[in-house]
């Protein structure tokens, strides 16, 4: 990785910025493994907490990922706006102090109120992913940026690979092990960071703190800017509301399924970080080359209803194998949708695409969840006449079906369009 840190960071300084840049990618690390060190163990510390089953504390998940998700909404462009007036380091160095706490909060609760308050208080405070890319556009140049973008995309994709096997081995034993190792690793991390971190942000490009432009409602103003993409928006909408069926049920669907402890649920995942790597790191590029955008992104989401499909039927536990890879190819979809999108922008209107995108992605973080664990939680309560615990992945389909024919009938359209005379 060396050479990547000479390209981006030359001249006769490049030593003292290569620490910084290092720092960011063990944050973007340290928050992925910490993510994933706790998803396997979520179920079993549930149950402990609240005595009820996996299917009854799924619903309990959903509400906590939704708490920390609006937090994150609502206080994210805050915080984005804070880092502008007082300067990234600050705020990197709190949120990560802000994360260790979380973990020690989560690690030793004694109610599911206490959790509540643990993930309310990261959601706030959560800005590392945000406040990192500000750092890495202020230390680099336009031409180096996407490569530095690039590492960070790899440096998160890595955390989340190892967090999910760590963390079932450590929670084997004991489900509040992981939290507390998480903790750790986000205050050794803030130590490194209050060492070696400068800050980037200049004093003269430092702005007056508005509240008005913290506003969290502020982006979905780019929906109106943007007529063009409405169907892409829809699209992605419904595509994003059905891949976070995996981080809201998986953990639940395999230990109330298969009888699944949380090493096991972290092989799992393990599984589908390196199957998803693969093809988004080399597989993609084939793919594009070889059928072009929009077919790739309706190839995509056909191996995601498949996959979806896959997961809600598998009977037995080693089917879950078999259909991770397929699942893992339904990665092509999103960057090719993204691309579609991006094309039908001038270059002076990209940053208000990507707030738009941000805004879809935020609705769908916040209500994904909370809507997959209830339905996955209603479809195994005692009345049920017959219990079904593929329901959320089943739903997931039905609306990647959905995202898919209202893909393939636009690009018909668009098609047609092209096609009439004058």
């Amino acid at each position: 990785m060396s050479d990547e840190f000479n390209e981006i960071h030359e001249g006769p300084d490049r030593k003292l910025r290569k620490l910084p840049l290092i720092f960011i990618l063990i944050t973007l690390l340290v928050d992925a493994i910490g993510f994933g060190l706790i998803i396997p163990v979520m179920p079993v510390l549930l149950k402990e907490l609240l005595g009820q089953t996996s299917e009854e504390a799924a619903k309990w998940g959903g509400y906590l990922t939704f708490a920390y998700a609006a937090m994150h909404f609502l206080f994210g462009p805050l915080i984005g706006n804070l880092s502008d007036r007082f300067g990234r380091r600050p705020v990197l160095l709190l949120s990560l102090a802000s994360l260790a706490v979380d973990y020690i909060i989560m690690g030793f609760a004694s109610t599911i109120w206490v959790l509540f308050v643990g993930r309310i208080l990261s959601g706030i405070c959560g800005a590392t992913s945000s406040t990192a890319n500000a750092y890495i556009a202020d230390m680099t140049d336009q031409e180096n940026r996407a490569q530095a973008f690039g590492l960070l995309g790899a440096a998160f994709g890595i955390g989340f690979i190892l967090g999910p096997a760590i963390g079932g081995l450590l929670g084997a034993s004991n489900p509040r092990t992981p939290f507390f190792v998480a903790a750790a690793l986000a205050f050794l991390n803030m130590l490194y960071g209050y060492l070696v971190l400068p800050e980037s942000l200049s004093v003269e490009n430092r702005r007056r703190f508005e509240l008005s432009r913290g506003n969290p409602l502020g982006a979905l103003t780019h929906f109106k800017k943007l007529p063009a993409l409405k169907l892409l928006f829809v699209v992605s909408l419904f595509s994003s509301f059905a891949h976070l069926v995996y981080p809201s049920t998986w953990n639940f669907h395999a230990d109330a399924r298969y009888g699944w402890g949380a090493e096991q649920i972290g092989w799992s995942l393990m599984a589908f970080g390196i199957c998803s790597a693969i093809v988004q790191g080399g597989l993609i590029g084939l793919v594009l080359k070889w059928l072009g955008q929009q077919k790739t992104a309706i190839v995509g989401m056909v191996f995601n209803i498949l996959g979806f499909i896959g997961f809600a039927f598998a009977s037995q536990s080693w089917m879950i194998y078999l259909w991770i890879p397929v699942s893992a190819l339904g990665a092509v979809a999103g960057p090719s949708i993204n691309a579609l999108m991006s094309e039908k922008v001038g270059p002076d209107s990209q940053g208000e695409l990507q707030g738009a995108i941000a805004s879809v992605s935020a609705i769908a973080n916040m209500f994904s969840p909370l809507i997959m664990t209830q339905v996955f939680s209603w479809f195994l309560r005692e009345e049920a006449s017959t219990k079904f615990y593929g329901s959320a992945f089943l739903l997931a389909a039905i609306l990647t079906g959905i995202a898919t024919t209202l893909l393939i009938v636009g690009f018909r359209t668009q098609q047609a369009a092209q096609k009439k005379p004058g």
